[in-house]
Protein backbone atom coordinates (compact mmCIF):
# COMPACT_ATOMS: atom_id res chain seq x y z
CA UNK A 1 0.00 0.00 0.00
CA UNK A 2 1.22 3.50 -0.83
CA UNK A 3 -0.77 5.02 2.04
CA UNK A 4 -1.46 3.69 5.51
CA UNK A 5 -5.26 3.72 5.59
CA UNK A 6 -7.32 2.05 8.31
CA UNK A 7 -10.97 1.53 9.09
CA UNK A 8 -10.53 2.99 12.56
CA UNK A 9 -9.15 6.24 11.13
CA UNK A 10 -12.16 6.67 8.87
CA UNK A 11 -14.58 5.75 11.65
CA UNK A 12 -13.00 8.26 14.05
CA UNK A 13 -13.46 11.06 11.50
CA UNK A 14 -16.76 10.23 9.81
CA UNK A 15 -18.47 7.62 11.98
CA UNK A 16 -19.28 4.07 10.94
CA UNK A 17 -22.51 5.09 9.20
CA UNK A 18 -20.62 7.34 6.77
CA UNK A 19 -18.27 4.63 5.46
CA UNK A 20 -19.21 2.67 2.34
CA UNK A 21 -17.76 -0.77 1.64
CA UNK A 22 -18.18 -3.49 -0.97
CA UNK A 23 -18.78 -7.16 -0.10
CA UNK A 24 -16.28 -9.79 -1.25
CA UNK A 25 -19.01 -11.52 -3.25
CA UNK A 26 -19.43 -8.38 -5.38
CA UNK A 27 -16.05 -8.90 -7.04
CA UNK A 28 -15.26 -11.39 -9.80
CA UNK A 29 -13.47 -14.44 -8.33
CA UNK A 30 -10.14 -13.47 -9.88
CA UNK A 31 -10.36 -10.02 -8.23
CA UNK A 32 -11.88 -10.67 -4.80
CA UNK A 33 -8.61 -11.57 -3.06
CA UNK A 34 -6.51 -8.74 -4.47
CA UNK A 35 -5.28 -6.05 -2.10
CA UNK A 36 -7.48 -3.40 -3.72
CA UNK A 37 -10.64 -5.45 -3.32
CA UNK A 38 -9.67 -6.28 0.27
CA UNK A 39 -9.31 -2.60 1.17
CA UNK A 40 -12.72 -1.80 -0.30
CA UNK A 41 -14.20 -4.65 1.74
CA UNK A 42 -12.52 -3.90 5.07
CA UNK A 43 -11.58 -0.20 5.10
CA UNK A 44 -14.04 1.36 2.67
CA UNK A 45 -14.35 5.02 1.67
CA UNK A 46 -16.21 7.96 3.22
CA UNK A 47 -19.45 8.79 1.44
CA UNK A 48 -19.96 12.12 -0.29
CA UNK A 49 -17.48 13.11 -2.99
CA UNK A 50 -16.82 9.58 -4.23
CA UNK A 51 -19.62 7.08 -4.81
CA UNK A 52 -19.06 3.33 -4.65
CA UNK A 53 -21.01 1.28 -7.17
CA UNK A 54 -23.93 -0.72 -5.82
CA UNK A 55 -23.73 -4.43 -6.73
CA UNK A 56 -26.46 -5.72 -9.02
CA UNK A 57 -29.60 -6.69 -7.06
CA UNK A 58 -30.00 -9.99 -8.91
CA UNK A 59 -26.42 -11.23 -9.18
CA UNK A 60 -24.85 -9.43 -6.20
CA UNK A 61 -21.91 -8.58 -8.45
CA UNK A 62 -20.34 -5.34 -9.57
CA UNK A 63 -20.73 -4.61 -13.27
CA UNK A 64 -17.71 -5.16 -15.48
CA UNK A 65 -16.43 -2.24 -17.50
CA UNK A 66 -17.76 -3.80 -20.71
CA UNK A 67 -21.24 -3.69 -19.16
CA UNK A 68 -21.25 0.10 -18.81
CA UNK A 69 -19.02 1.41 -21.63
CA UNK A 70 -17.44 0.10 -24.83
CA UNK A 71 -13.73 -0.34 -24.02
CA UNK A 72 -12.90 -0.06 -27.73
CA UNK A 73 -13.94 3.59 -27.60
CA UNK A 74 -10.92 4.33 -25.41
CA UNK A 75 -7.41 4.63 -26.73
CA UNK A 76 -4.88 2.01 -25.60
CA UNK A 77 -7.49 -0.16 -23.88
CA UNK A 78 -5.99 -3.63 -23.41
CA UNK A 79 -7.77 -6.86 -24.25
CA UNK A 80 -8.79 -7.56 -20.66
CA UNK A 81 -9.92 -4.00 -19.83
CA UNK A 82 -13.57 -4.92 -20.37
CA UNK A 83 -13.37 -7.49 -17.57
CA UNK A 84 -12.28 -5.01 -14.92
CA UNK A 85 -14.90 -4.48 -12.17
CA UNK A 86 -16.45 -1.02 -11.94
CA UNK A 87 -16.06 0.02 -8.30
CA UNK A 88 -17.56 3.50 -8.33
CA UNK A 89 -17.81 6.84 -10.03
CA UNK A 90 -16.34 10.31 -9.66
CA UNK A 91 -17.78 13.29 -11.52
CA UNK A 92 -18.81 11.80 -14.90
CA UNK A 93 -16.31 8.94 -14.85
CA UNK A 94 -16.72 5.25 -14.07
CA UNK A 95 -13.91 4.01 -11.81
CA UNK A 96 -12.57 0.58 -12.72
CA UNK A 97 -10.03 -1.55 -10.84
CA UNK A 98 -7.30 -3.31 -12.80
CA UNK A 99 -6.93 -6.47 -10.70
CA UNK A 100 -3.47 -7.30 -12.05
CA UNK A 101 -1.70 -4.01 -11.37
CA UNK A 102 -4.06 -2.71 -8.66
CA UNK A 103 -4.42 0.63 -10.43
CA UNK A 104 -7.68 2.57 -10.60
CA UNK A 105 -8.74 4.00 -13.96
CA UNK A 106 -11.39 6.63 -14.71
CA UNK A 107 -13.45 6.17 -17.89
CA UNK A 108 -15.57 9.11 -19.05
CA UNK A 109 -17.87 7.81 -21.78
CA UNK A 110 -19.14 11.28 -22.71
CA UNK A 111 -15.65 12.57 -23.44
CA UNK A 112 -14.20 9.19 -24.56
CA UNK A 113 -11.33 9.73 -22.14
CA UNK A 114 -9.50 7.30 -19.92
CA UNK A 115 -7.26 8.36 -17.04
CA UNK A 116 -4.98 6.26 -14.88
CA UNK A 117 -6.19 7.87 -11.67
CA UNK A 118 -4.56 6.00 -8.76
CA UNK A 119 -1.62 3.66 -8.39
CA UNK A 120 -3.56 1.62 -5.84
CA UNK A 121 -6.77 1.64 -3.80
CA UNK A 122 -5.05 3.06 -0.71
CA UNK A 123 -4.40 6.21 -2.74
CA UNK A 124 -8.07 6.40 -3.74
CA UNK A 125 -9.13 6.08 -0.10
CA UNK A 126 -6.57 8.65 1.06
CA UNK A 127 -7.54 11.36 -1.43
CA UNK A 128 -11.24 10.78 -0.78
CA UNK A 129 -10.67 10.94 2.97
CA UNK A 130 -8.70 14.18 2.83
CA UNK A 131 -11.05 16.04 0.52
CA UNK A 132 -14.15 14.85 2.36
CA UNK A 133 -12.65 15.83 5.68
CA UNK A 134 -11.80 19.30 4.34
CA UNK A 135 -15.38 19.73 3.12
CA UNK A 136 -16.80 18.76 6.49
CA UNK A 137 -14.38 20.62 8.78
CA UNK A 138 -13.33 23.80 6.98
CA UNK A 139 -14.94 26.98 8.30
CA UNK A 140 -14.95 30.47 6.85
CA UNK A 141 -14.81 33.28 9.37
CA UNK A 142 -18.36 34.38 8.59
CA UNK A 143 -17.21 37.99 8.28
CA UNK A 144 -17.85 39.25 4.75
CA UNK A 145 -14.68 41.33 4.83
CA UNK A 146 -12.62 38.22 5.57
CA UNK A 147 -14.17 36.09 2.84
CA UNK A 148 -11.24 36.60 0.46
CA UNK A 149 -8.80 35.53 3.17
CA UNK A 150 -10.97 32.47 3.79
CA UNK A 151 -10.81 31.43 0.15
CA UNK A 152 -7.04 31.94 0.14
CA UNK A 153 -6.78 29.66 3.17
CA UNK A 154 -9.06 27.11 1.50
CA UNK A 155 -6.98 27.17 -1.68
CA UNK A 156 -3.83 26.54 0.38
CA UNK A 157 -5.47 23.52 2.02
CA UNK A 158 -6.47 22.09 -1.36
CA UNK A 159 -2.97 22.69 -2.72
CA UNK A 160 -1.44 20.99 0.31
CA UNK A 161 -3.53 17.88 -0.37
CA UNK A 162 -2.42 17.94 -3.99
CA UNK A 163 1.27 18.32 -3.19
CA UNK A 164 1.38 15.78 -0.36
CA UNK A 165 -0.50 13.24 -2.46
CA UNK A 166 1.64 13.91 -5.54
CA UNK A 167 4.85 13.23 -3.62
CA UNK A 168 3.69 9.64 -3.03
CA UNK A 169 1.31 8.96 -5.93
CA UNK A 170 1.58 11.39 -8.88
CA UNK A 171 -1.47 10.01 -10.71
CA UNK A 172 -4.44 11.72 -8.96
CA UNK A 173 -3.08 15.20 -9.75
CA UNK A 174 -0.80 14.49 -12.68
CA UNK A 175 -2.35 17.39 -14.62
CA UNK A 176 -5.20 19.90 -14.43
CA UNK A 177 -7.60 17.58 -16.28
CA UNK A 178 -7.77 14.63 -13.90
CA UNK A 179 -11.06 14.09 -12.11
CA UNK A 180 -9.47 14.87 -8.75
CA UNK A 181 -7.90 18.09 -10.06
CA UNK A 182 -11.37 19.21 -11.14
CA UNK A 183 -12.83 18.27 -7.74
CA UNK A 184 -10.03 20.19 -6.02
CA UNK A 185 -10.75 23.28 -8.12
CA UNK A 186 -14.45 23.04 -7.27
CA UNK A 187 -13.71 22.75 -3.55
CA UNK A 188 -11.31 25.71 -3.68
CA UNK A 189 -14.04 27.84 -5.29
CA UNK A 190 -16.56 26.90 -2.59
CA UNK A 191 -18.83 24.82 -4.84
CA UNK A 192 -18.88 21.53 -2.96
CA UNK A 193 -19.78 22.50 0.59
CA UNK A 194 -23.07 20.91 1.68
CA UNK A 195 -25.70 22.99 3.41
CA UNK A 196 -25.22 21.40 6.84
CA UNK A 197 -21.40 21.67 6.86
CA UNK A 198 -19.55 24.38 8.82
CA UNK A 199 -18.09 25.73 5.57
CA UNK A 200 -21.50 26.11 3.93
CA UNK A 201 -23.08 27.68 7.01
CA UNK A 202 -20.29 30.23 7.42
CA UNK A 203 -20.17 30.98 3.69
CA UNK A 204 -23.88 31.21 2.92
CA UNK A 205 -25.35 31.91 6.34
Amino acid sequence: MLFDVTRSELADIFGEDRIATLPAAAFPPFTARTEGARLLQTVGVPTGTLHLREPDEDTGRLPLLQDVVDPEDFEDASEDTGRWPVIGWLLNAHLALDPRSGTVHAFDADADTRQELHTDISSLIQVTLRFQRLLEEFTFSGDYGDEEAGFERLEREVERIRQETHSIDPLPFQDDETAWSVVGDEIASGQRFKGNSPGARSLHG
